[in-house]
């Protein structure tokens, strides 16, 4: 039985969208699966709300479910109600609720992903009773195919009519990243039904600057990835779309620790050479134990007092640091710092109470996080907004600033990206200005050469560049600077002596 609303809702748009968004429109809303790939800050809000209304008004589907993440719900309800006239129907964590929900003529339903994986069984009773469209923003949340959300939702993928799948970073990453959302919408077709026999040749290993077979045959592979989803898929980047947007610097200021600070550094990266240093050959893959060690050796070129609560000195990034955040509020600018650790938002916000600071990170709940994001953008004295990338990078307009800072990174392109675009987006009308600090002989810079690896990765995959281009521009140094960085080289010249 199919429920239909006693009156139907208007179904037209508000507002009309840029012209790469109405392009993006046209090219997707008849496909039966699409990806819309469009850099962050483009408004791909505003193309999933038109694909909604497409969708509904044709009668293709009579609804449709827009899954985005649990700290998103609020602000996607903010962009439907700015869009359209629909009344959007909130499927949550409250299952006495959402049996309401299932059984009433809503148009568009709103889910986080943990719903999708809790909701699994009534979701595809559902599917069967109704003719269903999903989008899924912030799409790489399903990256990792073997997790419980992502299969939940193959399970549950052929049960929709139409399947629209969002992201700004869709090689969050590694390039691999892509497979389980291409999964997703085509069942294997375009990129094979085997996830690891697709990882096997895409991977930034840190021995490809020693290995020319292995670089090569990661190159062949990656500049084929993308012409293989093309036929579905949409990129639109910042610099191709038609719109004028203030430019975006991006620099770095390399910093001496502290004393103190270097010495606890050079006490961490002994212990870590030593467990790594192998038969005479350092062995860093991605093992989960090997990203914990070199995060910690993050953690001590950022603020010692995360490892070490007997640290009792300035860590040298900060003096730099309060000078850069000076000079943004003398000249009348907001500014945004960014930090991997929950302990360095309290802290570096507690410095800067003279600039009514605000924090942003997982341990406050998501009513103190809306808070402080309501007063960064409106109250014109709080000058400061201090933020982890993993509670605030995705889905949030943030150009009240127009300075960003990032204390530390970790290995996250995402993170990286979608932090520095909260700022660099539709609305903004200042130049943007983009800080890096760097800790000198430290992981930093490592973390540096591997994140710009990774970005050229990425633009290759996602058909941003050609791939002359990218081998023009390609440098696996990182690994080799990764045993620069940790002393390894001299170690293994030693035990081979």
């Amino acid at each position: 039985m199919t429920i239909r609303a006693i009156r139907e809702p208007d179904l037209t748009a508000k507002h009309c969208g840029f012209s790469y968004q109405a392009d993006a429109l046209a090219a997707t809303k008849d496909l039966p699966f699409a990806a819309i790939f469009h850099e962050q800050g483009l408004g791909k809000t505003k193309i999933g709300l038109d694909l909604a209304l497409s969708w509904i008004s044709s009668s293709t589907v009579d609804s449709v479910i827009i899954v985005t993440k649990r700290s998103l719900i609020s602000n996607w309800t903010d962009e439907i109600r700015m869009h359209t006239y629909i009344e959007p129907r909130l499927i949550s964590q409250d299952r006495r609720a959402n049996f309401l929900a299932f059984n009433s003529p809503a148009r568009v339903y709103l889910a986080h992903y943990e719903v999708m994986k809790s909701e699994q069984t009534r979701l595809a009773l559902f599917l069967r009773t109704r003719t269903v469209g999903i989008i899924l923003d912030e799409a790489h949340k399903i990256k990792n195919p073997d997790s419980a959300i992502a299969k939940s939702l193959f399970d549950l993928s052929a049960g929709f009519k139409r399947r629209v799948i969002m992201t700004g970073t869709p090689v969050a990453n590694r390039p691999y990243d892509l497979w389980a959302q291409i999964f997703f919408l085509d069942h294997g077709a375009s990129l094979g039904d085997d996830f690891e026999s697709f990882k096997k040749n895409l991977d930034l290993s840190n021995n490809m600057f020693e290995d020319q077979q292995k670089t090569d045959l990661f190159e062949r592979e990656l500049s084929a990835v993308f012409a293989k989803i093309r036929p579905f898929s949409v990129r639109e980047t910042k610099k191709g779309a038609d719109i004028e947007l203030p430019e975006k610097r991006i620099s770095e200021i390399l910093v001496e620790m502290e004393a103190r600070q270097s010495e606890i550094y050079r006490q961490y990266k002994r212990e870590f050479a030593s467990i790594v240093l192998q038969h005479g050959q350092p062995l860093l893959d991605d093992a989960e134990e090997t990203l914990k060690r070199l995060l910690r050796l993050v953690q001590v070129a950022s603020n010692p007092r995360l490892v070490d609560d007997s640290y009792r000195s300035v860590p040298g990034k900060f003096p730099i640091l309060q000078d850069l955040v000076s000079e943004v509020v003398d000249r009348g600018e907001k500014v945004i710092v960014w930090t991997t650790f929950i302990k360095n938002v309290d802290w570096i916000a507690k410095e800067f109470r003279k600039y009514d600071a605000v924090r942003v990170h997982g341990k406050l709940s998501y009513e103190d996080r809306g808070r402080s994001i309501r007063l960064f953008k409106n109250d014109p004295e709080t000058k400061v907004l201090v933020a982890t990338p993993a509670s605030a990078k995705e889905g949030l307009t943030l150009t009240s600033a127009n300075n960003a800072i990032f204390f530390d990174r970790a290995f996250s392109l995402d993170d990286y990206l979608q932090a520095q675009d909260r700022i660099h987006r539709i609305s903004q009308v200042k130049d943007c200005s983009i800080v890096n600090l760097i800790a000198a002989e430290s992981v930093d810079q490592w973390v540096d050469a591997l994140l710009s690896a990774k970005h050229l990765a990425a633009q290759l995959a996602q058909g941003d560049i050609t791939k002359e281009q990218y081998h023009l521009h390609a440098d696996y140094s990182f690994g080799s600077l990764i045993r620069d960085v940790l002393g390894l080289k001299d170690q293994v010249h030693d035990e081979t002596e």
